[in-house]
């Protein structure tokens, strides 16, 4: 420890010698002043840690020189030596901050006792003065952390009341702090998770028992942000602890509870997306699924009709009954091209496309049969061209004017609207597209609209609100499959009561629309056909519609089998037939298999499933075709034709 310095100012000299020598000699540092101008020259010269201060002094009285200690050195004490001064006096100088008095004469004792007591109230002093300088510097940096920190930290009272709460809260919710103060915290949480919030706010656990949960927040009807329209609420995770006056006491006194709530709402719309992209994802491959096995089974009724129409003349009263059978597979097949849409099994025939005249071409054909709907269009002069398949595109806004004119049982409004936007990093990371340009296409009805949860929903295959008989629950479902396929995405806003609104999204594309095919020509000379598919009944009514329409035919059950029999008779197929999907080696893997042998042999490629990736590609490559399942006789005729003996478009 320091020693510590005394300053001694007194007009006597022998006064002063003395108590030098005392002082001294019980370890203080002394110096001496005989007037007040030397003792306030001492003063600015050294600090002292103590002044023994005589309040008569020659030049000036002892209270100037206190005035001139208070001003330039509040942390040094004051001692007053008084001789025969007034009481009153005495008083004034212990008003104007001396410590202690020493009235003359005085013992030695006496005098450094209560130099020793002023010199240890410095300390005190001075320590207070740097804890409590700490404390508000720890003060202010909790106090920051906790105003900077985007949590919403609080503590309540034992009644619930707020006590404290951090102002992120105002920035989260449009709530400004200072109102919730003394409030009861049900006034912050939202109407239908009051119960929960009983549960947590409550909290009288500590450490490892603490509370932690989900819960909505209120969000400030009239507030000032834009990212709040239209909010209600946000979702919070919260952690609560109780909080007591002796937290180690056998009995503490429950005083409230501390507690950090963390905006988690982007999280769990997030969370919702995602479950909802898996959700839609099994059942698109289960609706795939469900649509290929039943495009194979269709096929193979749809060809022994077929051959049985070949061989029975028109009058036979069995005649009709085949038609029929040949009309209900159609149905059945379209069924299944709206469980592929959906399932997003692929794409038939994409190309550059101007959009506009599909929707006019299809506001003249929806028109003619809904008379009792208005329909008002309005389109972008230069709308971005995109790639789609226009078949595709034309069962998407069939479906939405369906929707619609059922939505509007008595008639009304059909707007239909084309635009090209831009999609910025935010909106396409919020419906997991790339940024770019986009064309979107608006449908919006005037009828009876939607609540929230059908909106939910809407999108979902066999979902429908129309009884049973009267909807399949796949229109929706294939709209929403076939926009996704084509890297788009599609959204719905309705109220009840209001109508509706379904905006698609489809990226734009550089390409140009070419109104002409460049084709190729070949000679048909009692050509050879090799047929490849793993599904027997296919196998053998394809063998036979074959050689009706004049092939030779050469059939295998496998892709390995297809690529052995082409191996053996090479020289004489000209083209095969080949099923996309089987078992062990598929289509993709044969088809490159025998070009490795050929690169010049042609294809027609056949799915139960429309076109997927590989198709694609192999499609792109030229000098290939594509026929889905079911198929007649004419069809497959056509599309061999245009194989063999190409016509430009």
């Amino acid at each position: 420890m320091s020693t510590s310095r005394v300053l001694v100012v007194d007009d006597e000299p022998r006064m002063c010698d003395s108590l030098k020598l005392l002082l001294s000699h019980n370890g203080y540092e002394v110096h001496a002043a005989n007037n007040g101008h030397e003792a306030i020259k001492c003063l600015a010269e050294k600090a002292f840690d103590l002044v023994f201060l005589d309040i008569v002094l020659p030049d000036m009285d002892g209270f100037q020189v206190m005035d001139c200690i208070n001003q330039n050195h509040p942390d040094t004490m004051v001692i007053i030596i008084t001789g025969h001064v007034s009481m009153e006096s005495t008083l004034r100088a212990l008003r104007k901050g001396a410590y202690d008095y020493i009235k003359k004469p005085f013992e030695a004792e006496e005098l450094l006792t209560k130099g020793k007591n002023a010199i240890k109230q410095k300390i005190l002093t001075c320590e207070n003065l740097y804890i409590n300088r700490k404390l508000q510097q720890s003060e202010k940096r909790y106090r920051d952390l906790i105003q900077n920190s985007p949590d919403i930290i609080y503590t309540l009272d034992k009644k619930g009341n707020f006590t404290f709460i951090s102002d992120v809260v105002e920035h989260l919710t449009g709530i400004k702090a200072k109102q919730l103060i003394g409030k009861h915290y049900t006034t912050l949480i939202y109407q239908r998770d009051l119960e929960k919030a009983r549960f947590f706010f409550n909290e009288r656990r500590t450490a490892a028992r603490v509370s932690h949960g989900e819960l909505r927040i209120n969000v400030c009807k009239d507030n000032n942000r834009p990212e709040l329209c239209g909010v209600q609420y946000l979702t919070m995770e919260l952690k609560s602890t109780g909080i007591y006056d002796k937290p180690t006491a056998e009995n503490p006194k429950y005083l409230g509870a501390y507690g950090v709530l963390r905006d988690i709402t982007d999280r769990k719309r997030l969370e919702a997306q995602l479950q909802d992209a898996q959700r839609m994802e099994s059942l698109g491959t289960l609706s795939g699924g469900i649509a290929h096995d039943f495009n194979n089974l269709l096929m193979a009724i749809q060809g022994n009709v077929s051959l049985m129409l070949l061989d029975m003349d028109s009058s036979n009263s069995n005649f009709q009954k085949l038609k029929d059978i040949e009309t209900y597979i159609q149905r059945g097949a379209n069924l299944t091209k709206q469980l592929l849409g959906f399932a997003r099994g692929g794409k038939y025939e994409i190309k550059p496309t101007d959009l506009n005249k599909v929707i006019q071409n299809q506001n003249r054909m929806f028109g003619l049969t809904q008379k009792q709907i208005k329909i008002h269009d309005r389109h972008e002069e230069n709308l971005w061209i995109v790639e789609v398949d226009q078949k595709q595109m034309e069962l998407v806004l069939l479906n939405l004017y369906i929707n619609a004119s059922q939505a509007m049982p008595k008639g009304g409004d059909l707007y239909i609207r084309t635009e090209n936007l831009i999609i910025d990093e935010d909106s396409g990371h919020h419906h997991n597209v790339p940024p770019g340009k986009y064309v979107k296409i608006s449908v919006t009805d005037t009828g009876i609209g939607m609540n929230e949860a059908i909106q939910q929903r809407i999108f979902d295959p066999f979902f429908t609100t129309k009884d049973i008989g009267k909807g399949t629950g796949l229109g929706l479902a294939c709209v929403y499959g076939i926009i996704k396929n084509h890297e788009g995405f599609i959204t719905v806003d309705s109220k009840e009561n209001e109508g509706s609104t379904f905006s698609i999204y489809l990226p734009a594309s550089e390409k140009k629309i070419i109104n002409g095919l460049e084709l190729f020509k070949d000679n048909k000379n009692s050509p050879t056909v090799l047929l490849i598919d793993d599904e027997h009944m296919i196998v053998e009514v394809g063998r036979e519609i074959l050689g009706i329409l004049g092939y030779n035919v050469l059939t295998a059950g496998s892709g390995e089998k297809g690529i052995e029999v082409y191996r053996q008779n090479k020289e004489k197929i000209q083209i095969i037939i080949l099923d996309m999907v089987m078992p062990s080696m598929g289509g993709a893997e044969t088809y490159y298999r025998i070009k490795e042998i050929n690169p010049e042999i042609r294809f027609l490629l056949s799915s139960g499933y429309s076109v997927d990736k590989d198709a694609s590609k192999i499609l792109d490559g030229g000098r290939n075709g594509f026929i889905q399942k079911p198929f007649t006789i004419d069809q497959l005729s056509e599309k061999i034709e245009k194989i063999f003996d190409p016509v430009p478009a």
